[in-house]
């Protein structure tokens, strides 16, 4: 199943991933976590981590945000999202972790 904006390349690295939220962090975007079942995600919406991190700028908080995720839901796949507020519209989606 391919997801988000990389979906057919390999899996990122950890530094490859800090480099995405940094991206993200630099464009402005608001970042938000969601996690879902990796037997349920294709068929309904994935479940929101806490809210958006609106304006957040620190990208070891949205890294902290992510693992903490993926502990408290374990066998599920994390995604990072950042929000394009001038477009409204997703400016990136990537998985940070898989199942």
């Amino acid at each position: 199943m391919k997801l988000g904006t990389f979906s057919y390349l390999p899996p990122m690295t950890p530094q490859q991933v800090r480099q995405q939220v940094e991206y993200i962090v630099a464009r402005g975007w608001n970042p938000a976590i969601e996690h879902a079942d990796p037997q349920c995600m294709a068929g309904s919406y994935w479940t929101m981590w806490k809210l958006p991190l609106f304006g957040e700028t620190s990208v070891e908080r949205i890294l902290a945000e992510a693992e903490a995720c993926r502990k408290a839901n374990p066998g599920h796949v994390v995604r990072l999202i950042g929000y394009d507020n001038v477009r409204q519209t997703l400016g990136a989606a990537l998985v940070v972790h898989h199942a």
